[in-house]
């Protein structure tokens, strides 16, 4: 209410070095004190030192009235404000989403908060707060809030552990087994596996760079794609086959769409579909399956009140997702 840009800055529990630290000022009003400096993320020694001389770790969640943060960060950046304003004057809707105009909001500069305001701000805060607070910020921080056993071990999914010590699996499928190592975590999915040191926070970032350069989908799509109808999943694909898990939500349909390029079978595992092909709608139950031609008309809807599952088996000579011609949609696709 008085005009301040104020962060919650959380009492250490250890000398974190994933954390950037907040040194605290003079008192402002009650708990509430100045922000003397921001440092950023330390090594093990001068967390240690940071701790000792009551920093606070740097939560990144801030309170303001929002024309006081504008107006501050207008005063150290009017452009990138400018350019933010416009993205959302010109901005559209897709679904319950609205969509920033890309255009002008990519004229903004890309740059944390820390730097952009509250360094250079006179109006800066901070609240001591104690609370159990972590970031999530790495696989480490995933493995302090979960359930060990005696020796440290965390699993999600299946895991054995045989002489292994303060390791962390999480696994969708595959059981994982560790024997006679420490302080590692494995994160098994269907489509990638990550072994690494737990304390090596830095380690990932550096990690996720090299496959971006390697196998840049891994990075960027997850196997598991949602739409707003539903869901669906790769299950297996070569050179002239795909195989996929489709879900449909009740009263849901996809697009009346065509390709070019292939042709698909649906089985339904679960629930009825209505397919349209052509001129011709079928309902397709439990245990019944459907062909759906190249080039022809088809649409695939959840009339039920349960969600519909099926596996698409997709062949020909390509299968990509730009093979979509669509003529009618619901999601204003077409």
């Amino acid at each position: 209410e008085s005009g301040r840009i104020v962060t919650f800055g959380v009492e250490p529990e250890r000398p974190a070095t994933e954390y950037g630290y907040i040194k605290p000022g003079g008192i402002v009003t009650g708990q509430v004190r100045a922000i003397e400096k921001f440092v950023e993320k330390p090594d093990q020694a001068t967390a240690a030192e940071y701790v000792a001389a009551r920093y606070l770790w740097n939560s990144g969640n801030f309170m303001f009235r929002a024309a006081v943060l504008s107006d501050e960060y207008r005063k150290f950046d009017a452009a990138s404000v400018q350019a933010v304003a416009a993205s959302v004057a010109k901005a559209g809707r897709d679904l319950d989403f609205v969509t920033l105009e890309n255009e002008a909001f990519g004229a903004a500069k890309a740059i944390s908060i820390d730097y952009a305001v509250m360094e250079k701000t006179t109006h800066a805060a901070v609240v001591p707060v104690s609370c159990g607070w972590s970031d999530v910020g790495s696989w480490r921080a995933v493995w302090e809030l979960s359930d060990k056993d005696t020796l440290g071990n965390a699993a999600q999914g299946a895991a054995v552990f045989e002489d292994s010590r303060n390791c962390n699996v999480v696994s969708d499928r595959a059981m994982v087994a560790l024997e006679g190592v420490d302080d590692l975590v494995v994160v098994a999915t269907e489509d990638a596996v990550l072994v690494s040191r737990q304390k090596d926070a830095g380690g990932l970032k550096r990690l996720v760079a090299k496959v971006r350069t390697v196998a840049p989908k891994v990075t960027e799509e997850h196997i598991k794609v949602h739409r707003p109808w539903g869901s669906y999943q790769s299950v297996d694909n070569g050179d002239r086959h795909q195989v996929k898990r489709i879900i449909v939500k009740p009263g849901s349909r996809l697009s009346l769409q065509k390709h070019h390029h292939r042709s698909e079978h649906w089985i339904v595992v679960r629930g009825a579909a209505l397919v349209t092909i052509d001129d011709r709608v079928k309902t397709v139950h439990e245990n019944e399956s459907i062909y759906i031609p190249i080039g022809a008309v088809h649409r695939l809807e959840n009339p039920g009140k349960i969600q519909l599952e099926l596996i698409e088996v997709q062949t020909g000579s390509y299968l990509g997702e730009d093979d979509i011609i669509r003529i009618e949609d619901d999601y204003r696709r077409s």
